[in-house]
C-alpha cells in the first residue's frame, strides 16, 4: 500500500491543469544538457515530449514562459553562446517572454512572477532540465507563492549523481524528484497527454 502524500493529508486538489487554463513554463531546455559534461540521460525522448507539449499548449491557447540558465561567459551555460541557448525545438516564439535565472528557483531574483501573474492563470504546467533540480525547486517556488502546479514527468530529465551513500542512476534520480514534488509540491502526470 502506497503511503498518503502531504497532499493528501493537506486536502490538496489532485486535479492536473488543463492547458487552456494554465501558463506553461519550461525551464532549462538548453543545449548545455544535449552534449558534453552535462548531457541529461534520455534528454531526447524527454525533449520530444517537451516539444508536443508545447505544440498542445500553444493550440489551446496557453500562455509560455521560458526559463534559461545563465552561468556567465565560458561556462555551459553561457546564454550568449550556442551552448547556453534554448534548444531550436522548443525555441520561443514572439510574444513568448525568455526569464534568465542563475539559481535552481526560476522565481528568485527574476520577473518570472510578474509573467505569471500577467498571464492571470493559478494553475501552471512545468518541465525542463533537469529533474531534480531546476523543475523541483521552481514547482516549490511556485507552490509557495500560490500556483498551482502540474509537473510534465516524460518532458523532463536528468542525470546520474554521485552520493555519500553511492551512485544514484538517473532514472532513480528523476523518480525521487517527482515523488518529492508530488508529495507536497504539486501534481504530476506521467506524460503530457493527460492534459486536456
Amino acid at each position: 500500500m502506497s503511503a498518503q502524500t502531504l497532499r493528501d493529508l493537506s486536502g490538496f486538489d489532485q486535479t492536473p491543469a488543463t492547458l487552456s487554463d494554465a501558463t506553461l513554463i519550461l525551464v532549462d531546455y538548453q543545449n548545455t544538457y544535449t552534449r558534453g559534461v552535462m548531457e541529461l540521460t534520455g534528454w531526447e525522448p524527454a525533449l520530444d515530449a517537451a516539444a508536443d507539449l508545447l505544440a498542445r499548449a500553444r493550440a489551446a491557447g496557453a500562455a509560455v514562459i521560458h526559463i534559461v540558465n545563465d552561468g556567465g561567459p565560458g561556462t555551459p551555460y553561457d546564454i550568449t553562446d550556442e551552448i547556453g541557448r534554448i534548444h531550436p525545438r522548443v525555441a520561443p516564439i514572439d510574444g513568448e517572454p525568455v526569464v534568465v535565472k542563475t539559481v535552481p528557483n526560476a522565481f528568485v531574483g527574476t520577473d518570472l512572477a510578474a509573467h505569471v501573474d500577467a498571464a492571470g492563470h493559478e494553475n501552471v504546467v512545468i518541465a525542463g532540465f533537469m529533474t531534480h533540480m531546476c523543475v523541483t525547486f521552481t514547482t516549490e517556488g511556485a507552490f509557495l507563492r500560490g500556483n498551482r502546479p502540474t509537473v510534465v514527468a516524460d518532458a523532463s530529465a536528468t542525470r546520474p549523481l554521485r552520493s555519500a551513500a553511492g551512485e544514484v542512476g538517473a532514472a532513480q534520480l528523476h523518480e525521487s524528484a517527482l515523488a518529492t514534488i508530488a508529495d507536497l509540491y504539486g501534481v504530476v502526470v506521467a506524460s503530457g497527454s493527460e492534459l486536456n
